[in-house]
């Protein structure tokens, strides 16, 4: 035994073994690409543009946006548009004629910002752009996933993971209130006569104080408007629908047919309400789908069939000749 011979395991090569890569978003960047080899740098936060995979690898968004982001795009798109509307009625008066070229104006600035927006973005001088898929509501939020090892020191891998949605809108908003101090206050000075001078620009004024609450609002509950917006238009659509006739006491169509104004209000709706079924459902079943949009019409049959049911003045009445 002491001469035979003692054949022992061969000592594996070393390996070069990196640490865990922690945190829900923290990833490793692709720093060079040798055929199928790929070597990688140090943990951290992806560039923009780029995700983690399920490999904690900084991947590129090649993606393009599906149906559900261009819709919830088109919803924010049109958050400033209604807003510039409502406060451009509220303030021209009845009797100013300016209200529609101002309208016509706050529609051509927004459609103006969209475009550029969508040129400027990646790919460049392209209305396409390539985005990465939302996954899960933390996708949006990442900046409450950062890591601390050591319960001391915390590594800061915040990034865009759901990119372009989140900050495309912020580009938006900005290029939409350049538009609007370009433009309308020029077109304000030129026809809005029929108001006063403190009058005439307050719709401008009030656009000053609702973009940087549409800019608090994406920052904040960006990702929780991702998942609720057709809820939301849903709901307010048939809220705003109902006060604004109850507010101009609409009780019959005849009501509705004496002035153009009230029936553009009606249409306006109607589609908000078409957009949220759509957004909704997603269209993913067109033969299922598509039926659903009978049913935009009919909180407002059923509202016109009530309204003289709950006219105060008749409910009043009927309570007076009771006792």
């Amino acid at each position: 035994l002491g001469s035979a011979a003692v054949t022992r395991p061969p000592v594996p090569a070393a390996v070069d073994i990196q640490p865990a890569c922690l945190g829900l978003y923290c990833g490793r960047t692709v720093l060079s690409v040798n055929g199928s080899l790929e070597t990688y740098g140090d943990c951290g936060v992806c560039p923009r543009g780029q995700r983690t995979d399920d490999n904690k690898i900084c991947r590129e968004c090649v993606e393009s946006p599906d149906r559900y982001d261009w819709l919830y795009l088109g919803f924010m798109a049109m958050l400033p548009l209604v807003l510039h509307w409502f406060f451009i009625e509220w303030y021209s008066g009845k009797k100013s004629s300016s209200a529609l070229f101002q309208h016509v104006t706050a529609l051509l600035e927004c459609s103006v910002a969209a475009v550029v927006t969508l040129l400027v973005s990646d790919p460049v001088g392209s209305l396409y752009i390539r985005s990465c898929k939302v996954k899960k509501l933390s996708d949006w939020y990442t900046m409450l996933y950062n890591p601390s090892p050591d319960y001391i020191t915390t590594v800061h891998c915040t990034h865009e993971a759901v990119y372009p949605l989140y900050t495309i809108v912020f580009i938006y908003y900005a290029f939409c209130l350049v538009l609007m101090m370009l433009l309308r206050p020029l077109l304000v000075k030129k026809i809005a006569c029929g108001l006063g001078k403190s009058d005439r620009f307050k719709s401008i004024y009030a656009a000053l104080y609702f973009f940087p609450v549409l800019t608090v609002l994406q920052a904040v509950g960006g990702g929780l408007l991702y998942y609720a917006f057709p809820y939301i238009i849903l709901v307010l659509s048939l809220v705003t629908l109902a006060v604004y006739m109850s507010a101009s006491e609409v009780e019959s169509f005849k009501d509705l047919l004496v002035r153009k104004k009230r029936l553009v209000v009606l249409f306006s709706h109607w589609l908000l309400h078409a957009y949220g079924i759509i957004s909704i459902s997603k269209l993913d079943k067109l033969e299922q789908n598509l039926p659903l949009l009978a049913l935009v019409p009919i909180p407002t049959l059923f509202y016109l069939l009530t309204a003289k049911y709950t006219e105060p003045s008749r409910i009043l009445a009927e309570s007076g000749n009771g006792h």
